[in-house]
C-alpha cells in the first residue's frame, strides 16, 4: 500500500523529517518497506526562471517565427527565437536557460542549447505549459500575470513540493489503515500521546449536502442482506465528463493510479482518502430504474469492465438491474456495458458495506485484486458509506457541475454498533509488560477514537469503532493501546527468569532427530506439506473434518484430516519436475473433529520410482517395491528397539492396494503398503508409490516403555539350517517366523525367507515352496548337530500341524 506524505499534510500538521515519519509509521505498526522521493514536476523545473519580453519582431526569413529579447534579470538580456504564436512584447514568460534539461510527454529528456535557428541566434526557450510538466497546452506559451517577478525561479513561483512515498506493508488485520485518513488517525493519535496532544486533525472535503432535485428515482432492492449489510446511494443528473482538477491528478498519481476523468478519479480520490469505495452506474443503463442486490444462477456469463467474459459462482454477489442482467460484480469490479462514458449525462453513485469473506472468496475466484476488493475483504467501515456519499457530492458538484436528483437512499435493516469489550488494566499491563498508570491508558483509548465507561478500579469497558474491524477481544484492545504508546518504549527486564524443566528420556524431540538422521542416511529427504487439504480429495468422512475459512485459497478448506494426500502433492510436484526417484519423509500433524477437536503427530514415509542409477560401471536399475519400504519401515522400529508387535494386512481401507499393519493390540504402531490407483488419481500420478504412516505418538509411548539391555558378543560360533516348506498361498513368511519364535526363543536368533518358488505342476494346485534359512547360536557353548536337529524336527511338527506344511525333499 502506498502512502503520499503530501496527502497526508492534508488532514495533519506534520513537520517532522520524512525518515521521523517513517519511524512513526513503523512504530504504530505500519511496517515501512521502502520510501520514494516524487517530483511534483518532472526535472523539478530547474534552469526555468520568469523572464519579460522587451522585445519581438517577425523572424526575417520565418514568418511563424519571432525574434524576441528577453530580461531574466541579468546584465544582458537574451535573444530568443520563438515560434509561438500568442507571443508579444511586454509578456511575463517562463524562459528555459542554456543548459536546463527538459522531458517530452513520454518521459525522454533533451537539453537545452545555444543555437541558430534560420540564421538566428537562439540562448534558450520560452516555454509552453506542456513542454514543462505543468499541463497539457501547447496552443502557444505559458503567460504569467504582471505581478510576476523578474527573475525568480518558477519553482519558487509555483511553489512547488517534492512528495515522499511510503510503501507499507499492510497486514490483513489493519482495516483501519486501508486510507490515508486512517493512516494520518494512527499518527494523531501517536503524535497526541508521545509528543504533542494539541494535534488536530482536518479535513479538507465537507460533508454539507443538499438535494437540488428528484428528477432521478431508482429503486433498490437488497435480497442478501448479509452478504451486503448496508447499501446507501444517490443520483446526480446533469453532469459533466471532462479531465479532473490538477490536485486530484497529482494526489491519484502520487499513489501510481492513473487518473481517467473527473467522475471515476473522485471515486476513487474518496476511497484512497477514507477507504469507502465507491461505484458509479450510468442512471440512464439501468433498465427499469431498479438496483437489484442479489446472487445470479452459476455459470451466468458477464461482461466485466475489462471486456472479458465472465462465468459467476453462485454465490457471487452482483448489483443487477431491473431486469437482472448484472451490471456489477458487487465490491470487485464493474461491468463493461453499465459504467460512465464521456456522453454520461446522469448518474447513479454507490457506497455499500459488503460481507469481508463474500467479497474475498469472490474477488479471489475470479483472480480479481482490486483497490476496492482488498478494502471490503479487510472490513471495511459500515457507518462510513453515507459520509463518503456526501464528500463525493461536493466534490461532483465543484467539479463535475453535477445537481444532486434524489434523496439519499439507505438501506441499513440491522445497525452495526461499535463493540463493546471489557479491558482489565491489570491485563494490559501483564501483557505489555508495562506499568501504565489508568489514566494514561484511557488517553491512549480516547486517542483511538475509543470511547470508554469506568466500571470500577480495575476495569473499563471499551467502545471501538467500527473501522476496526479486527479489534474484537480483549487482547486486541490491549495490542491497540501497545501500538501508540510505542513498542520501543517497553522496558527490558533487567532479571531473566526460566523454569528448569524434567522430561523423561527420551524426549519426543530425540526420538524425531534419531529416525531423521537415520532415514537421511539412508537416502531419504525430508519434506514439509502443508497443513491444509481440499474436501475434495476425500469422498467421505466430510462429517470429521475440521473446515476453515481459507480466503487466500478457498480450495485449501480443510486441515487436513490424514497425511496421504498432502504427501502425494509433494511426490506429484517432484514427478511434474522429472525427480521420478523418490523417497521422502515427513513429521506432521492430523486433525479431525468428533466430540471434541483431535490432533495426532505422524511420520509418514513416500517411496517411488527406481533404485541405482544406471552407468555404464552398473546398468543395475530396478523399481522400487513393498518390500524396500517394509525394510526402512523395520530398520526404523529395530533403531528405537521396539520389538514383540503384531503383524496384520490391511483390511478394508481403499487408499491402499494391499499392505501390512505392525500394532500391539489395538495400539497402531505404523501401516505400509502399496498405495491403490484411486489415491493417486487426484494428482495424476501413474506410476507406482508405497506408503508408510507412523502413528508417532505411539511409537513414542512404545519407545518409552522399551527396556534397554546390551549383551555380550557370543564366543561361540553359529550355525544354520534351511527347511523347503511347502504350503498353501494363503500362509505369509509372518506365520513362518511368528510359529519359530514361539517354538523356540533362545536358540535361534535369525529366520531369513531366500527363495520362492511356484509351480502347480510340481508343488500341487494352490501351493507355493518357500525356502527358510534358520540360524542357530547359544551364547554359553558350541552347539552341537544333535541340540540343532532337535529343534529342527520340532519346527517340523509345528509347521506341518499349525500351517499344513509339508518338507519338500
Amino acid at each position: 500500500m502506498k502512502i503520499s506524505l503530501n496527502w497526508l499534510k492534508r488532514y495533519i500538521n506534520l513537520n517532522q523529517s520524512v525518515e521521523r515519519i517513517g519511524e512513526i509509521l513503523t512504530d504504530i505498526g505500519l511496517e515501512v518497506e521502502g520510501i520514494d522521493k516524487v517530483e511534483s514536476v518532472k526535472g523539478g523545473l530547474k534552469g526555468i526562471v520568469i523572464g519579460q519580453v522587451k522585445k519581438c519582431i517577425k523572424h526575417p526569413d520565418a514568418d511563424k517565427l519571432s525574434l524576441t529579447k528577453v530580461d531574466i534579470g541579468e546584465s544582458d538580456l537574451l535573444q530568443i527565437v520563438c515560434g509561438a504564436p500568442n507571443v508579444g512584447e511586454g509578456q511575463k514568460v517562463l524562459v528555459a536557460t542554456i543548459g536546463t534539461t527538459l522531458y517530452t510527454p513520454e518521459g525522454e529528456s533533451w537539453k537545452i542549447k545555444k543555437g541558430k535557428i534560420r540564421g538566428e541566434s537562439s540562448e534558450g526557450m520560452i516555454c509552453a505549459e506542456d513542454e514543462l510538466g505543468l499541463g497539457n497546452d501547447h496552443n502557444g506559451i505559458m503567460v504569467l500575470p504582471e505581478d510576476a517577478v523578474i527573475g525568480t525561479a518558477a519553482s519558487e513561483y509555483f511553489e512547488l513540493e517534492d512528495d515522499y512515498i511510503f510503501d507499507i506493508g499492510l497486514t490483513p488485520n489493519r482495516s483501519d489503515a486501508t486510507s490515508h485518513y486512517g493512516v494520518a488517525e494512527d499518527i494523531a493519535a501517536y503524535l497526541k500521546i508521545n509528543s504533542d496532544d494539541s494535534i488536530i486533525l482536518k479535513d479538507f472535503i465537507g460533508e454539507e449536502f443538499e438535494v437540488d432535485n428528484k428528477n432521478i428515482n431508482i429503486e433498490v432492492t437488497v435480497e442478501d442482506k448479509d452478504a451486503c449489510p448496508r447499501y446507501s446511494a444517490l443520483t446526480f443528473s446533469n453532469i459533466e465528463v471532462k479531465e479532473s482538477p490538477e490536485w486530484i491528478k497529482n494526489l491519484l498519481k502520487s499513489i501510481d493510479v492513473r487518473p481517467i476523468n473527473n467522475i471515476v478519479d473522485i471515486t476513487n480520490f474518496i476511497l484512497h482518502a477514507y477507504g469507502q469505495a465507491l461505484h458509479v452506474f450510468d442512471a440512464d443503463k439501468i433498465s427499469k430504474n431498479e438496483v437489484r442486490v442479489k446472487c445470479l444462477p452459476e455459470g451466468t456469463p458477464f461482461l466485466s469492465l475489462d471486456g472479458k467474459e465472465r462465468k459467476l459462482n453462485a454465490e457471487d454477489l452482483m448489483i443487477c438491474d431491473g431486469e437482472d442482467n448484472p451490471m456489477c460484480i458487487a465490491g470487485v469490479f464493474g461491468g463493461l456495458n453499465s459504467g460512465v462514458t464521456d456522453s454520461t449525462t446522469n448518474i447513479f453513485l454507490e457506497s455499500a458495506h459488503f460481507n469481508s469473506s463474500s467479497i474475498r472468496k469472490t474477488s479471489t475466484k475470479h483472480l480479481l485484486r482490486t483497490d476496492a476488493a482488498k478494502i471490503f475483504e479487510k472490513g471495511s467501515d459500515p457507518n462510513l458509506t453515507i459520509k463518503a456519499l456526501k464528500k463525493a457530492s461536493n466534490l461532483l458538484k465543484e467539479y463535475a457541475g453535477a445537481e444532486v436528483s434524489s434523496d439519499l437512499i439507505d438501506l441499513y435493516p440491522v445497525k452495526i454498533e461499535p463493540k463493546e469489550i471489557l479491558l482489565k488494566f491489570d491485563n494490559a499491563n501483564r501483557l505489555m509488560g508495562t506499568d501504565l498508570p489508568k489514566d494514561e491508558i484511557v488517553d491512549i483509548l480516547h486517542a483511538l477514537g475509543m470511547t470508554t465507561k469506568i466500571v470500577d478500579e480495575n476495569k473499563v469497558y471499551v467502545y471501538v469503532p467500527t473501522n476496526k474491524a479486527d479489534v474484537t477481544r480483549e487482547v486486541d484492545v490491549i495490542e491497540e493501546i501497545l501500538r501508540i504508546y510505542g513498542f520501543n518504549k517497553v522496558e527490558i527486564p533487567t532479571m531473566l527468569k526460566t523454569t528448569i524443566h524434567n522430561h523423561e528420556h527420551p524426549s519426543a524431540r530425540d526420538i524425531k532427530i534419531t529416525i531423521s538422521e537415520l532415514l537421511a542416511n539412508n537416502g531419504f529427504n525430508e519434506m514439509m506439506g502443508l497443513s491444509l487439504a481440499e474436501s475434495n480429495w476425500y469422498t467421505e468422512g466430510h462429517e470429521n473434518f475440521v473446515f476453515i475459512n481459507n480466503t487466500s485459497n478457498v480450495h485449501l478448506d480443510i486441515m487436513r484430516p490424514d497425511a496421504l494426500y498432502t504427501g502425494l502433492e509433494s511426490v506429484s510436484r517432484n514427478i511434474n519436475y522429472q525427480n521420478t526417484d523418490l523417497a521422502l519423509f515427513e513429521f506432521g500433524r492430523t486433525y479431525l473433529k468428533k466430540d471434541d477437536f483431535i490432533e495426532k503427530d505422524f511420520l509418514s514415509l513416500f517411496i517411488s520410482g527406481k533404485e541405482g542409477v544406471k552407468s555404464w560401471m552398473d546398468a543395475s536399475v530396478r523399481e522400487i517395491g513393498f518390500f524396500d519400504l517394509k525394510k526402512s519401515v523395520i530398520r526404523i522400529l529395530e533403531r528405537l528397539n521396539i520389538e514383540n508387535y503384531q503383524v496384520s494386512e490391511i483390511e478394508e481401507n481403499p487408499q491402499y492396494g494391499y499392505g501390512l499393519k505392525f500394532h500391539r493390540g489395538n495400539i497402531s504402531i505404523v501401516e505400509f503398503g502399496k498405495l491403490a490407483p484411486k489415491s493417486l488419481k487426484p494428482f495424476d500420478i501413474k506410476q507406482e508409490v508405497f506408503h508408510a504412516h507412523f502413528h508417532l505418538e505411539n511409537v513414542i509411548q512404545a519407545v518409552k516403555k522399551t527396556k534397554n539391555s546390551i549383551k555380550p558378543i557370543s564366543k561361540f560360533p553359529s550355525t544354520s539350517r534351511d527347511l523347503a516348506l511347502v504350503i498353501k498361498h494363503s500362509v505369509k513368511f509372518l506365520d513362518i517366523e511368528r510359529l519359530t519364535k514361539k517354538t523356540e526363543k533362545k536358540l535361534i536368533t535369525d529366520i531369513q525367507l531366500f527363495d520362492v518358488y511356484k509351480n502347480d505342476e510340481h508343488l500341487g494346485e494352490g501351493n507355493k515352496s518357500y525356502a527358510v534359512k534358520f540360524v542357530f547360536q547359544n551364547l554359553e557353548k558350541t552347539l552341537v548337530d544333535k541340540e540343532v536337529d532337535a529343534v529342527i524336527n520340532k519346527l517340523i511338527k509345528v509347521f506341518g500341524k499349525e500351517l499344513g506344511a509339508i518338507i519338500r525333499k
